[in-house]
């Protein structure tokens, strides 16, 4: 009774020719990471607290938020320039404040003041609390911006040297180009979005890398086993039988990860973006995997590839 799964992603005998349009998937790919790249530059991340530095105070009313009287009640504390915008629930409040200048000698003072006006300001409000309070000067956050690049950069190294050590090299520089490409559009997704990049994007961009990296293995697995059953196949046949026979596989994992993160997007409150960056890694992970990783893995073994494949004479 329970031999057969109740539904399956790709039927059995599944041959879909995925190379066909590999040429589509690669000029598509480059052209959004371009894109992606041009929005990078201009106009550029939403940095988050930690690191542009500055204060975010996050505060709850009773009831719906009214944006007018909160803006009113930090006026009346003499606070200035302060960023107030819903998150989450109706009745959530973020109020953002840039931090003293960098020349100001008593800069601890004078951050934790501005704390507690704000403090003040919503106390002020019938109902309001404050649910907590943070604070990043410019050196930190500076520290935090150059150790987050700096675990990308690792990252990508890392996995370099893993699929070159457990594949050949043509595998290696395949996937570690396609995991480039898959980070500069989700950094392309961050600038349109205007999601806050901190430290939790910085984790969510890593987890994304993870799970494309092992999206990519299995694929590299089947066909490196598919090299030595058929040693005469031509290689685009072959990856593409490849890819049918993971597809099954690769479609139930993606889809188990994406249902997952989906309740954390729709009410995740605070953690909303990460998960909708999940979300998009995902589904750019799991096409790249593909329509660019699998058409790289051609184009630089073509050759190679198939020649080592054959029997020794």
């Amino acid at each position: 009774m329970f031999s057969r799964p109740l539904l399956r992603f790709v039927p059995k005998g599944t041959r879909i020719n995925f190379m066909r349009g590999r040429f589509v998937g690669l000029a598509t790919s480059a052209v959004l990471s371009i894109a992606s790249v041009i929005l990078f530059l201009h106009p550029g991340l939403t940095l988050g607290l930690d690191f542009r530095g500055g204060i975010v105070v996050e505060a709850r009313t009773q009831g719906p938020a009214d944006f007018g009287k909160i803006r009113a009640a930090l006026a009346a504390q003499h606070v200035e320039a302060a960023g107030v915008q819903s998150f989450g629930a109706p009745d959530d409040v973020l109020i953002r404040l840039d931090a003293p200048p960098a020349g100001d000698h008593d800069r601890e003072a004078h951050t934790q003041a501005m704390v507690d006006s704000v403090r003040h300001a919503v106390a002020t409000l019938p109902g309001a609390q404050v649910l907590r309070a943070d604070a990043v000067g410019a050196s930190v956050s500076a520290e935090l911006f150059r150790n987050g690049m700096l675990a990308l950069g690792i990252s990508l190294l890392m996995i370099l040297g893993y699929i070159w050590f457990r594949f050949e090299w043509e595998f290696a520089v395949s996937a570690v180009v396609t995991l480039v490409l898959d980070l500069t559009k989700t950094i392309g997704f961050l600038v349109l979005t205007h999601f806050e990049f901190d430290l939790v994007m910085v984790a969510a961009i890593l987890t994304i890398l993870g799970y494309s990296t092992n999206d990519k293995v299995v694929v590299y697995d089947r066909v490196r086993e598919n090299l030595r059953k058929y040693r005469t196949m031509p290689l685009a046949e072959l990856i593409d039988l490849s890819i049918n026979e993971t597809l099954g596989r690769t479609l139930g994992t993606s889809s188990t990860v994406f249902l997952a993160a989906l309740p954390l997007a729709l009410f995740g409150a605070s953690l909303s973006s990460f998960a909708w960056v999940m979300l998009f890694g995902i589904v750019v992970g799991t096409s790249s995997s593909i329509f660019i990783a699998a058409p790289l893995l051609l184009l630089l073994g073509e050759k190679r590839l198939r020649r080592d494949a054959r029997p020794a004479r």
